[in-house]
């Protein structure tokens, strides 16, 4: 096959492989920098040349047929191992360069992700940062994301991970409330209301432990929801119920007290801070890098992230 007729074929393989990853050739185009009617002139100029039907096309959405998904994991592997070896040359010539898309929470990114930007790119001065706020896990592969740093216990996917850290949370509430039922001991928790993470799958059962590490069982009533931790805080500061927080975003209302830690003599388990990456063959420098600068500095700050004693 000629030159220009493979580059081609390689810019139409490269089109079909982000309409499926970002299920639109709208955003397909837009990350390519190319029109929607080019990124659907290059995906119907492959299946023209393949004799196949890779994508089903309808008015709502389109869909990959079987033997378009069979393509897709064939040549997603070998694009990824093209970017690596691509990688690998800029990295022994140019060193860290192009670009790091990242996403956290915005309370987390905020307080312990943000304030390390300028050491790094500091040290890798060739690379630019595009930061994102609470993408989700999903949204890992199809908006292109290098890593997803995020709290708490993760649900089982294909994607990659590594641990970074552990955090304290606490159950609170604020003083009026507990002026009107106070906890002093955890079956009490049961008559109070709850504002529930919404993220996690039982939000309001919890094990406590004592100081000898004997293990109590608590269960709430949620009566109300929330998605974000400065929206749980918010609500737990205005009286409406019991919250389970990180310490490290509570700690100037419990110093004030504004909010009041339920049960002292009691511990819930520290939570990880982790950072999630697309499973690939090949993991790009750049993001390695990172990570291992983001191991490196949060270990230091480990203390920011647990309770004092």
């Amino acid at each position: 096959m000629p030159r220009t007729a493979l580059h081609a074929q390689l810019n139409r393989v490269q089109t079909f492989l982000a309409v499926v990853d970002f299920g639109s050739f709208t955003k397909a185009a837009a990350f390519l920098g190319i029109s929607k009617a080019m990124a659907s002139q290059h995906v119907r100029a492959l299946e023209q040349a393949l004799g196949v039907t890779l994508l089903v096309r309808t008015t709502r959405a389109i869909a990959v047929s079987e033997i378009g998904q069979a393509f897709y994991t064939d040549f997603k592997g070998i694009v990824g191992d093209v970017e690596g070896a691509f990688d690998s040359v800029m990295r022994r010539h140019n060193g860290v360069a192009g670009t790091l898309r990242l996403s956290t929470t915005a309370e987390y990114g905020e307080r312990f992700i943000l304030p390390l930007l300028p050491a790094f790119t500091a040290r890798y001065p060739a690379l630019s940062i595009n930061y994102q706020v609470d993408s989700s896990l999903s949204d890992l592969i199809a908006e292109r994301l290098d890593l997803v740093v995020r709290l708490g216990t993760l649900v089982d996917s294909n994607l990659r991970s590594r641990k970074l850290a552990d955090y304290d949370i606490v159950l609170v509430a604020a003083p009026a409330l507990l002026a009107r039922q106070p906890v002093e001991q955890p079956a009490d928790l049961a008559r109070l209301p709850w504002i529930a993470n919404s993220n996690l799958r039982s939000p309001t059962d919890w094990t406590l432990h004592d100081a000898q590490a004997k293990a109590v069982s608590i269960s709430g009533s949620a009566a109300f929801h929330a998605n974000a931790a400065h929206a749980i805080r918010a609500m737990a500061l205005a009286g409406l119920g019991v919250a389970v927080l990180p310490a490290w975003l509570i700690e100037a209302d419990l110093a004030c007290g504004a909010l009041r830690r339920l049960l002292p003599g009691y511990s819930l388990p520290a939570q990880p801070v982790s950072v999630v990456y697309p499973n690939a063959s090949h993991m790009p420098y750049k993001t390695r890098v990172f990570i291992d600068f983001l191991c490196e500095c949060l270990d230091n700050q480990a203390g920011e992230l647990r309770l004092s004693a």
